[in-house]
């Protein structure tokens, strides 16, 4: 019946996916199966866009469903990958624009996966379209596929039409942009509906039903005409300037059919006189696409059904029925009836859909338990940070106390039992020797984070700066995200490293000011058994109290504080044993809610396995709270017993030092044994957001010497003078230059002839346009419909917008032939030799003659651009 639209595809370049989703994987997952099943999921990946993109696709179900499974495996690996952090950019070529004369055309690279699905979903539709102009109408077979396959297209685009402005950070190139989406969308339904319309006539249906969809067809052609008609922007692709005279012709054609099988019902009712209305007005429709648009549509076999119903019907009723025809507009109008509508985009689109990473958690899943692993590392750190404490507290009090020193010495000239302990304690772990080295290779931990952080850092300062040199060259053709908008994640990672190291400096300082505090007394607790007695002073009491009720009860207090500390410290290793995983139910919560509410689950996890422990940690601290104060009391009473002297307060004071020496050391050792780990972990981390930062450094640099490229070739094709002065000798008249009475023509270039000695003449005035008389202008072209008549539409020139094109409209202006003249070899604005150009202006009464289709108008050289009418420039990547 006709010829049916199909859409062009989009090409991409290629590109790697599996070096950064590996790097990602190898730096989130441990090493065993699991990984090894993530990275070979990414290599299929990566082999599947490669056969979906990386290939011309034949016009088969089968290549368009490689493109279907592709788009369904990123709809379900976009959520489980940080592709921001990333930048894998995506590089595809506007599917409509060829190009020019040069080389190059328009394209857009972003480091967005949301653009990746909406290209891929844009070669959907645009597949989908080929399929189905390339089946056979007349098996019923071929007009379910073709069915199927154009609500397909239109939803892919109706798709694209009210998402992409959401997925990309920019503007889209003009293919993918929400107007001509909703055009494409718009010319698939129109098409699927007309194959309804035929297959309803193989199906041989009733024609009441077949005008109506037949007239729903014609309605959704015009609407699409429309579209194209007054979006700015569309016709300037060529592709939609071949478009513009189908969709008219099949408004018509879909209208005319209509008609048809309204008159024959009108027929069956004895309406005679409007099934020859109804058949006129037909005919003068497909006359007219025959007269317009015949290279375009085939007329031919409607003609003839028309022509043959037509004769037949004026004969019947010239000698049988006399039955009056009435106008068009009087007769009823013709329902409409819909069949088809756009196919809704949900996943998985394909049937063979498998995912490749079913096994891998959903971003939101990962960083919902990331979340709650700080948040149960939070509550760990909290609850053995207070047993510690209470710890050190109870410690510094029996170091102030002298205690259980002072209860060992009562004999006043032997080393306690307790401070021997000590000392056997210090020098097993290493002695003074050992913590010097932990706080001599600080510095040196610090230092080398301190270089990576700061080497990072500077990669991405550096590449913002020559970003922004390139954005102020070239303002708004640096039409990249920019460097400083992209960084914002990283710098913000980067501040707060800094600031824990700048914590960790801090800390390192407190520790090192205790140990210059308790360096000596370490020191003398690493000596021998001799050397340590020779150093404490004696002292001689004059008073046993070995049998004392008071020592004995003191000693009993001091047991039970050990017991206590015991207690706390298996406490301590119940709790750090503690483990859950909160994914099951974060999964869960994303089905059913499409959130998570990680805060009230994690919460809720917190108290099943925390709260018993905390209750324990509380009832720990109160107990030692109790029997501290009662050990305070105890040893007043024992120090009123004990008889005092500068001896004894002497040997007191040392023993207190040496206790409290031996706290200390043991809680230096781990403070930079903790410390050391930590800056060791810590340049793991650095490492990897060095990495980080150089992938991205270097993405974006690559994308900066592309676009480079793109646009010093876009440079290059501009033209470098858009005008010049004519020479004041070029526009006297002579023999080798006429008046412009005679029309503008090309300066002499071989020729020259001096000007004449006599003074110049005047020369003549521009004669004024030719007149068209209201009578010429409103007479109609042969072929053209009655006046009283509804013309169809005419497909407009690109640069001019068209009324409706509906048939039941009045008239549209057209244009005007060119003044015999015009000169086309003209620079930047001027005509001819130095005569500007004057444009024909309209007469206000003047009717409108239409425009024949684009690839009809003879020109000996492209139109050139005036000033204020140039193509926008479309940036390029």
């Amino acid at each position: 019946m006709a010829t049916f639209i199909s859409v062009p595809l989009k090409k991409s370049t290629e590109v790697d996916l599996v070096k950064p989703l590996s790097k990602f994987i190898t730096a989130t997952y441990p090493v065993g199966e699991e990984q090894a099943e993530y990275i070979r999921a990414v290599e299929e990946l990566n082999k599947l866009r490669k056969s979906a993109l990386g290939r011309p696709l034949d016009k088969h179900e089968s290549s368009l469903d490689i493109l279907l499974r592709y788009y369904d495996q990123l709809c379900v690996v976009e959520p489980k990958f940080p592709f921001p952090e990333l930048c894998l950019t995506f590089t595809w070529k506007d599917a409509f624009d060829k190009g020019s004369l040069f080389g190059g055309s328009v394209k857009l690279a972003l480091a967005s996966m949301g653009y990746e699905k909406t290209c891929v979903l844009f070669n959907i539709g645009a597949l989908a379209s080929q399929i189905a102009s390339e089946q056979n109408l007349d098996s019923d077979e071929g007009l379910k596929a073709a069915a199927k396959n154009y609500q397909l297209a239109s939803g892919a685009f109706a798709h694209i039409k009210d998402t992409v402005l959401s997925m990309l950070s920019r503007e889209p190139t003009m293919d993918i942009s929400p107007e001509t989406a909703s055009t494409l969308s718009q010319i698939m339904l129109a098409q699927a509906q007309e194959v309804f319309c035929i297959k309803a006539t193989s199906d041989k249906m009733k024609d009441a039903i077949i005008a109506k969809l037949a007239n729903q067809a014609a309605d959704f052609y015009g609407d699409a005409f429309k579209q194209c008609q007054y979006k700015e922007n569309l016709p300037k692709y060529f592709y939609f300037q071949e478009v513009l005279p189908v969709l008219a012709a099949k408004h018509c054609m879909m209208q005319a059919t209509a008609e048809l099988h309204q008159a024959a019902l009108a027929d069956q009712k004895k309406r005679f006189g409007e099934e020859i209305a109804r058949l006129q007005h037909a005919a003068e429709l497909v006359k007219t696409v025959a007269s317009r648009y015949d290279e375009y549509v085939n007329v031919k076999d409607l003609s003839e059904r028309v022509n043959r119903a037509l004769t037949a019907a004026k004969k019947d009723n010239d000698f049988i029925y006399h039955d009056r025809v009435p106008e068009l507009k009087d007769v009823e109008h013709i329902g409409k009836a819909t069949l088809v509508k756009a196919t809704a985009i949900q996943n998985p689109l394909s049937q063979k859909f498998s995912d490749l990473f079913e096994k891998m958690v959903p971003m939101a899943v990962q960083q919902s338990v990331s979340v709650s692993n700080q948040r149960k590392a939070d509550t760990v750190n909290r609850l053995v940070g207070g047993l510690r404490e209470a710890t050190n507290l109870c410690n510094g009090v029996l170091a102030s106390l002298n205690l259980p020193a002072a209860l060992e010495d009562l004999s006043g000239d032997s080393v306690p039992q307790s401070i021997l302990e000590k000392s056997r304690a210090v020098m097993s772990q290493g002695g003074l020797q050992s913590v010097e080295m932990l706080i001599k290779e600080l510095p040196e931990l610090l230092t080398r984070n301190r270089e990576i952080l700061d080497e990072s850092l500077k990669m991405l300062v550096d590449e913002e700066a020559t970003d922004n040199e390139l954005r102020a060259k070239f303002n708004q053709r640096w039409n990249r995200t920019p460097s400083g908008d992209l960084y914002k994640p990283l710098k913000t990672e980067g501040a707060n490293f800094s600031s824990v190291l700048d914590k960790a400096v801090s800390a390192d300082q407190v520790v090192r000011e205790r140990f210059n505090t308790h360096c000596e007394m370490i020191a003398l607790l690493c000596r021998s058994e001799a050397e340590l007695s020779a150093a404490i002073p004696s002292a001689n009491p004059t008073k046993t109290l070995q049998g004392s009720e008071v020592v004995s009860v003191l000693r009993s207090q001091l047991a039970q504080l050990d017991e206590v500390k015991q207690e706390r410290e298996v406490l301590e290793g119940e709790i750090k044993s503690v483990t859950f995983d909160l994914t099951a139910s974060f999964l869960t919560a994303l089905a059913q809610d499409g959130a998570i509410n990680e805060e009230a689950l994690s919460g809720g996890a917190l108290h099943t396995h925390y709260g018993n422990h905390t209750e324990r940690v509380q009832n720990s601290l109160r107990s030692q709270e109790d029997l501290l104060a009662k050990i305070q009391t105890s040893h007043q009473e024992f120090s009123a017993l004990k008889q005092s002297t500068n001896e004894a307060d002497a040997r007191d004071d040392v023993l207190k030092k040496l206790a409290a020496a031996h706290d200390s050391y043991t809680e230096i050792s781990s403070n930079l044994k903790e410390g050391t780990k930590f800056y060791n972990d810590l340049t793991e981390m650095l490492l990897k957001f060095q990495n980080k930062c150089s992938d991205i450094v270097f993405a974006r640099k690559t994308e900066r010497d592309e676009l480079l490229k793109e646009l010093q070739q876009s440079i290059a094709r501009e033209p470098s003078a858009p005008s010049f002065n004519v020479p004041a000798y070029q526009s006297a008249p002579s023999s080798t230059n006429p008046a412009p009475g005679s029309g503008p023509t090309p300066a002499p270039r071989t020729v020259f002839v001096p000007p004449p000695t006599q003074a110049k003449g005047t020369p003549p005035a521009r004669p004024p346009p030719p007149s068209i008389t209201p009578q010429a202008a409103g007479s109609a072209p042969p072929g053209a419909p009655p006046p009283g008549s509804n013309p169809p539409p005419v497909a407009p020139a690109a640069s001019q917008a068209q009324g409706p094109p509906y048939p039941t409209y009045q008239g549209y202006p057209g244009y005007y032939q060119m003044p015999m003249n015009y000169n086309p070899y003209m620079y930047g604005g001027q005509y001819g030799v130095g005569v500007p150009y004057m444009p024909y202006q309209t007469p206000p009464a003047q009717g409108g003659y239409p425009a024949p289709p684009p690839n009809q108008q003879q020109q000996p050289y492209p139109y050139p651009q005036q000033a204020g009418q140039q193509q926008p420039y479309y940036p390029q990547q």
